[in-house]
């Protein structure tokens, strides 16, 4: 049976976790069904075995970067439509077999699913910090953010390679395709946890911010409407956030912005998906 369509999972030290994505995705396919590999991307744990114990093809490099592992597993794929799944991410497989449908569609040339937070363990602050974004973010963010992005062939000519030195692969691709080229797909799901303390979180901000800030530079910016501060207001007032959790968001805000200020592209490095 021919592979209805290829999966790149870049993960650097996802021993933890990969095992269970891979679980997910793949639970209930197919013999063959998706063509997945995995590329162990300068680990120093056992990504790589517990990712060939799940019977799919792994690809070691002792080359650090997100880019390079993609352009890696892209160059091994062996069919079109191409998922591309962070490690600690999952994905169904109905979710898979619905992005697939959905990249089929005429004029759709990159999809993602609607990411659903897993906060489990997550701390007080966390929580409601993640609650406001996540509400101010959900309606435009589409392929930036979920975990996940499907390209077909087409829209994976205008999207890859991603560059070397690119912070946001996922920033990259949605910002290479106009709206109506790129959608969410509503029937399928990506589990994501994001990070369980405030101080997590502000790594990982500053790291999109400064994504953000280089992909505009190059030309593909990434515009994310519901980010403007009377958007805090307007979550308060048709109560979908309390004012504590609107508080807690614009203490942290500030704390973002300035270490941002302080940060160069050049400074940060793409490590787990956890951090």
């Amino acid at each position: 049976m021919e592979p209805v369509a290829s999966v790149v999972i870049p993960a650097h030290n996802e021993e933890a976790v990969i095992g269970a994505g891979l679980a997910a995705l793949l639970g209930d396919s197919r013999p063959d069904e998706f063509d997945v590999v995995v590329v162990a991307n300068a680990c120093a744990d056992a990504t790589a075995a517990v990712a060939r114990a799940a019977g799919v093809r792994v690809i070691e490099t002792p080359v650090g970067g997100k880019a390079h592992a993609l352009r890696l597993g892209d160059a091994a794929c062996r069919t079109f439509p191409r998922l591309y799944l962070d490690a600690d991410v999952e994905l169904s497989t109905a979710s898979a077999r619905a992005l697939v449908a959905a990249c089929g569609r005429p004029g759709v040339l990159g999809c993602a699913p609607v990411p659903v937070l897993d906060l489990a363990g997550a701390g007080w602050a966390a929580r409601r910090v993640h609650k406001v974004h996540d509400r101010m973010v959900g309606p435009s963010r589409v392929l930036a953010g979920a975990g996940v992005y499907v390209l077909g062939e087409e829209g994976h000519a205008r999207a890859f390679p991603v560059p070397d030195d690119v912070l946001s692969d996922d920033g990259w691709v949605h910002a290479s395709f106009a709206d109506g080229e790129r959608v969410a797909v509503p029937e399928a799901t990506s589990i994501v946890r994001p990070a369980r303390t405030v101080r997590a979180y502000l790594r990982r901000r500053v790291r999109v911010r400064l994504g953000n800030r280089q992909l505009a530079a190059l030309g593909r910016p990434v515009t994310l409407t519901g980010l403007r501060l009377s958007s805090v207001g307007t979550l308060v007032r048709g109560r979908e956030v309390s004012p504590l959790d609107a508080l807690c968001y614009l203490a942290v805000l500030v704390l973002d912005r300035a270490l941002t200020t302080l940060r160069r592209p050049g400074r940060v490095r793409w490590g787990t998906t956890r951090d």
